[in-house]
Parts: structure tokens; sequence; C-alpha cells
């Protein structure tokens, strides 16, 4: 994990100098550029000025005071620095300004530029500012080099001003990668305590980003392994402890059958034979329950309809089915198993009077759709009607006179609710119990 961190910072580092550099060289072509275009506007004036003061100035025999005004005059109209030279290099008259330069900068005369005249004269101009800024622009006094407007930097402070948005930029980039990397080892320490046995673990889920996505589908598939092992390790112990009694009845029945009198080994055998019975109910609805707490999905899921499912497994118990005649979506397997479970736990702790009921419940949503099995049993205690459903749990009573090993219900309710529905017990108008199936309509 450090390393990955390292790796996105130095990326963000190296791109960003990359960047800086690319800029750098790009800025200065852009620069050399005008420098060249400068270069070449300056020339063109100044050819164009030696034309024009060639017309223009007092021939070389006129009075030297007489050259020097022109040349002062035609100073101040192009508003440039000018000294004129004879022919033998001696100084006919220079601007004030080209004076005041050749006192303010050490070493002698300003950045020069001569125009030799027809006559052998020699014009001498300070380097406008033309020749060091926006071509076309009006030239004041300037004896430097080209370089960008004013209130850019030079090259030197170019450079410095990168490199400070550099630095900027990769402290910057600090806080944001490592922020990032830190939360994904939170999650890898997450992912680790889980693995190494806290089931409990979870990890923060801070934020709207990928990290905090990540952290979020990793709690909650914590959260469906943790269920999972939890039900299992129950039902693993509720299954050894029910095991043991139809195991201990095949035992001492396997033990007399052969000293039983011919009389009692018929009885012994049926006994055996309940006793296998139950053992192969209990390994079936062991491995459906497994199976049901494994898939998070239906693996079939089509239309099926309810009534005559409904009126099938009813002739088998001797009961009455009737009611709408209407479509749930599912595997018609599974909700015949839970279908079945209700009407042979009616039948066998409810009496003769059983009932079954289809009831199509409309809405805006799409509707719903109700099954009713109802008995004239005992009944539930109002305490005891979530308690049933769980795995393995039996009335006080119950399974000494009927059997079973307590989880036809926990199906039934593991059944409807891998269909979107849900399962209750209410208490029977006259007496009885009614177990009401709630499942989403076609």
């Amino acid at each position: 994990m450090r390393t990955l961190y390292l790796r996105i910072y130095l990326t963000v580092v190296a791109a960003l100098a990359l960047f800086a550099l690319v800029s750098g060289w790009l800025l200065q072509q852009h620069l050399d550029e005008q420098r060249l275009r400068a270069e070449a506007g300056a020339r063109e004036r100044l050819a164009a000025w030696s034309e024009l003061l060639q017309s223009s100035l007092p021939p070389a025999d006129a009075p030297r005071e007489e050259q020097a005004a022109a040349l002062r005059d035609w100073s101040l109209r192009l508003r440039v620095p000018m000294a004129l030279h004879d022919a033998n290099g001696q100084r006919i008259g220079a601007t004030d300004s080209f004076l005041r330069r050749e006192a303010e900068r050490p070493g002698g005369a300003p950045r020069l530029r001569s125009m030799t005249l027809d006559d052998g004269r020699v014009l001498w101009v300070a380097r406008p500012l033309a020749l060091r800024g926006r071509p076309g622009s009006r030239p004041p006094e300037a004896d430097t080099p080209w370089r960008l407007p004013p209130g850019w930097p030079d090259g030197l402070g170019l450079m410095l001003l990168l490199l400070m948005l550099f630095l900027a930029v990769a402290a910057g980039a600090w806080p944001v990668v490592r922020g990032l990397t830190r939360r994904l080892e939170a999650l890898k320490q997450g992912v680790e305590a889980f693995g190494a046995g806290a089931l409990h673990q979870r990890v923060a889920e801070d934020g709207r980003d990928e990290v905090a996505a990540l952290g979020a589908s990793f709690n909650r598939a914590a959260a469906r392994i943790e269920t999972l092992l939890h039900s299992h390790q129950t039902l693993l112990a509720n299954a050894s402890h029910e095991l043991r009694s139809p195991l201990a009845r095949l035992k001492l029945a396997l033990a007399m059958v052969d000293e039983a009198a011919p009389d009692q080994r018929a009885a012994l055998q049926r006994e055996i034979r309940t006793n296998i019975a139950e053992l192969d109910a209990l390994v079936e609805e062991v491995l459906l329950t497994s199976r049901l707490d494994a898939a998070a999905v239906l693996d079939v899921r089509e239309p099926v309809a309810l009534l005559p499912l409904l009126v099938e497994e009813a002739a088998r118990v001797g009961a009455v089915a009737q009611g709408d005649d209407v479509q749930v979506p599912g595997d018609e397997r599974l909700l015949r198993r839970a279908v079945r479970n209700l009407l042979e736990n009616a039948r066998r702790y409810g009496g003769s009077e059983v009932q079954a009921f289809v009831v199509a419940q409309p809405s805006a949503g799409g509707g719903r759709v109700e099954l009713r099995i109802c008995d004239r049993g005992p009944g539930v205690p109002e305490a005891d009607r979530e308690h049933i459903f769980e795995p393995f749990f039996r009335l006080p009573g119950h399974a000494e006179r009927a059997g079973g090993v307590g989880l036809g219900l926990s199906l039934v309710r593991q059944i409807v609710q891998r269909h979107g529905g849900g399962a209750r017990c209410e208490a029977r108008a006259g007496g009885g119990s009614c177990f009401v199936l709630e499942l989403p309509a076609a």
C-alpha cells in the first residue's frame, strides 16, 4: 500500500514537472519568435528613418547649429534619442535624452544603432522599446535588450515562477494522495481482520467516492457472511441435537429386533422405518435450508399459477382450496414445497377442518397476493407466533404428539422471503390458526 501511494504521488509530480517543462519550452519559443519579429521591425524602421533623415536634415556643409537643431526636431517627432557625427567621427549634435543616457549608463554610451548617410555623416539612434516589447508599440526611450511586456518576469523570474508553481502543486497533491491511500490502508486492515475471524469487523464508509462505495460493498458482504455463518452454526448445532433422538430409537429398535417375538418384530420394523423417514426428512430440510441461505436470489423466476398449485397440494391432505386465479413470479418447486409444508403442518396440528384461500390484493404498485391456510387446531399463543418460524422451534408437547423436526415453518419463511414476500401467523376467528403468505403479483 505504501508503494501505491508513492506511485500515485510520483506520477502526479512527474506529470506536473513535464507540464512545467513543456510550458517553459513553448513560452521560450514564443519569446524567441517575438524577438525576431521585433528585430525585423526595428531594422525596417531604421531603414525608413535613414531615408527620411537623409532627405530632411540640412546638408553636411550647413552650420553645425542648424544641423543640431534639425536633429533635435526630428528626435522629438520620432521620440527617439539621437546623435549626429560628421564623416571624421566628430559629434555635430545630440539630443538631451541621448546625453542623459550617456551620463546614466556606466561604461559609456547606451546601446546604439548607426545609420551612415550618403554624405558620410553617421546618425546614431538609441534602441527604442519596440526592440524589446510588442511589435508596433510606440517606441519610448530605452536601451535594454528585448524582453516581455512590463509586469512580466524575465527568463530567470519565469523559471522561478514555474518552480514555485511546481512546488505548490506538489505540496498540495501530497495530502490528497495520502488521504486516498490511507483510506485504502484502513480498508485493507479491515479485510485482514475479517479474514482472521473477526466477523463483526466493519470499515468506515466516509465520502461519496469509489473508496466509500468499496467500503459499503465490503460491509454488506461481511454482514451477509456473518449472518450465513451464524445461521449455519446454529443449524448444525440444532441438527446434531435433533439427529440424536431418531438415531437412539433406531439403535434401540435394532438391538431388540433379533430377540423380539414375531408379533413385536413387525412393530419394531415399523418403528425403524419411521425413524429412517424422519432422518431422511431432517437431512433433506437441512440441505434445503443451507441452499436457501447461500442463495441471495432465486435461480428460477417465472410466472406460477398459485391457485392450481394450491388445489393440487390441498387434495393430497383432503383440504379445501379456493380463491382468485392469479400468478406470482418465482420458483414453482419452492413455492410448492412451502404450500405443502403449511398444509401438512395444518393437518398434523389443526385437525380435519383445513381450508386454503388465494386472495388478490390489487394496488398501484403492482398488487400483492395472499395465500391463507387456516385450521381449527389449538392455535398458537401470541407470544410464540414469531418464534415458530425459527429453525427447530416447536411448541411444548407438539413433538411428542405429532413429531416433526421443527424446520418446516422456517423453510416456509425462507422460501417466501426469497420471493420478496413475508409469512406470518394469525389467530382464526372461532378458534385455530391462519398462516398467511404474502407474495408480489406477477
